[in-house]
């Protein structure tokens, strides 16, 4: 959307929406070292014979290339980043590269942060091995994966916490302050270990949990046989689905492993408040298993239902059109992660995001995955005929909307707290959002009717400035 942009109605000129902290071509560069990779994998089978490799190969969807995929990913992202945008050189990073002091100078302190960094990590482990569900299913690759990289990432973190030291503006950050807390070194602060803690346990469960489910997605549309479902526009539309799912997933998962300063990717803050962490766990396991999904579970809006390859499957038109609009919806919810580039995370501030699909609306992944369980689980037709049924399933459904309402709330309230810039964005989508404008002039208009008589686009109440993500 161009700063430019003018008001059609009498108001003067229209203000410019505020620039975002990530530049478009982050994610752009992210999204093509994917395509690459995907498209080798895809054709290695001819790559070997090209080669001269002797043997029967097949197409790389192993979980390993799922894994090797992220760095074909993170890659580009990482080197447009500091070659193209220059995040490296800028003040929210927390460096100032003419410092440059002596490794004596800042061992000290490097000492204690190093010994923080690792009680944390130690701490981690014992959790993951505590927690039973890490140790079966989808979580087993996760586990090895993180055990793998342990020894690897404690030998780096030494070299890096020291060069880093030596150019940060304030080498004491939260990781020191619970280090010093740990040695009995120096006066740490409660309020900064909090702030480790809440950025290193955002960090451990997403990380996981993002590892885990990379695989399944990346083996089915490296192993999808185009010539076969090409045809089929629900067969074809789940693929070009399932690959939306993969970008996200595999974006996502490098949004929160490289949350390295010099990226301008780190955490700047972690949700502080309880609201905000129940509305976003209780979306995902193990929070989520047994609340939100299919039969038997509390929150269960997929009784009896068929989908909507079922019930359209007679109107091979109607059919195409419905994949259409469902690949559409998941495009911009890719999309919504695409832009946040190497930044992307739950529950953190990492800078604000004004383009792609935020110029129209504060939650486009919200709006489109909520839309998206509406058309494709279709609950309001169900197999049995019962209306009970089909009333239970359009009300948890709502329920689960209704959640990821209260997600929404948190996080804009999380961000209103944090930085002027998205309260000028908040402000700004508020008055001319494509989606959000008008949805908050009809709830102006509900508020008058309810007599609850504000005015404006206020920020949330006190009470409610709870952050999300």
């Amino acid at each position: 959307m161009s700063d430019k942009l003018r008001s059609t109605g009498p108001d003067a000129a229209r203000p410019a929406l505020p620039p975002s902290d990530v530049s478009s071509g982050v994610g752009l560069a992210g999204l093509l070292g994917l395509f690459a990779w995907i498209l080798f994998c895809r054709t290695f089978p001819q790559f070997a014979g090209w080669i001269g490799l002797e043997g029967d190969y097949g197409v790389l969807s192993g979980p390993h290339a799922a894994l090797a995929a992220m760095l074909f990913t993170a890659g580009p992202m990482a080197i447009w980043s500091l070659l193209v945008d220059r995040v490296h050189l800028r003040p929210s990073t927390g460096l100032d590269w003419s410092l440059s002091r002596s490794v004596e100078d800042v061992l000290p302190v490097s000492v204690v942060k190093i010994a923080g960094l690792w009680a944390t990590w130690l701490i981690i482990a014992a959790l993951y091995c505590l927690c039973r569900w890490y140790w079966d299913g989808q979580y087993l690759f996760a586990m090895k994966v993180i055990g793998y990289a342990a020894l690897p990432l404690v030998a780096v973190s030494v070299p890096y916490i020291v060069w880093l030291d030596r150019f940060m503006v304030e080498p004491r950050d939260s990781t020191w302050h619970f280090g010093a807390l740990v040695t009995g070194r120096g006066a740490w602060k409660a309020e900064q270990v909090k702030k480790h803690w809440r950025a290193w346990i955002i960090k451990a469960f997403f990380s996981a949990f993002m590892i885990s489910i990379l695989p399944p997605g990346f083996a089915f549309v490296v192993e999808a046989d185009l010539p076969a479902i090409i045809g089929d526009p629900v067969a074809f539309g789940m693929l070009l689905i399932t690959l939306l799912f993969v970008i996200d997933v595999q974006i996502g998962t490098v949004g929160y492993l490289f949350t390295l300063r010099p990226l301008d990717a780190q955490i700047r803050s972690g949700n502080p408040f309880v609201a905000g962490w129940l509305a976003a766990l209780l979306c995902y396991p193990p929070f989520a298993w047994g609340i939100i999904g299919a039969n038997n579970q509390v929150l269960s809006y997929e009784a009896n239902t068929a989908g909507w390859g079922h019930w359209l499957g007679a109107y091979p038109a109607l059919l195409w059109g419905w994949a259409a609009w469902l690949v559409f919806l998941t495009a911009i919810y890719a999309w919504a992660t695409v832009v946040f580039g190497i930044r992307f995370s739950n529950l953190t501030y990492r800078g604000v995001i004004t383009n792609g699909p935020y110029r129209f609306t504060r939650h486009p992944a919200y709006v489109s995955k909520n839309l998206f369980w509406w058309f494709s689980v279709m609950p309001f037709l169900v197999t049995s005929g019962s209306v009970t049924d089909m009333v239970r399933n359009c009300f948890f459904l709502l329920v689960v909307n209704a959640i990821y309402y209260w997600r929404a709330r948190t996080e804009e309230a999380h961000l209103l707290a944090e930085d002027a810039k998205y309260r000028e964005y908040h402000a700004w989508m508020g008055r001319y959002g494509l989606l959000t404008a008008p949805l908050v002039r009809l709830s102006r208009a509900v508020r008058r009717r309810l007599g609850a008589g504000r005015e404006g686009d206020a920020p949330l109440p006190e009470a409610s400035r709870e952050p999300a993500e």
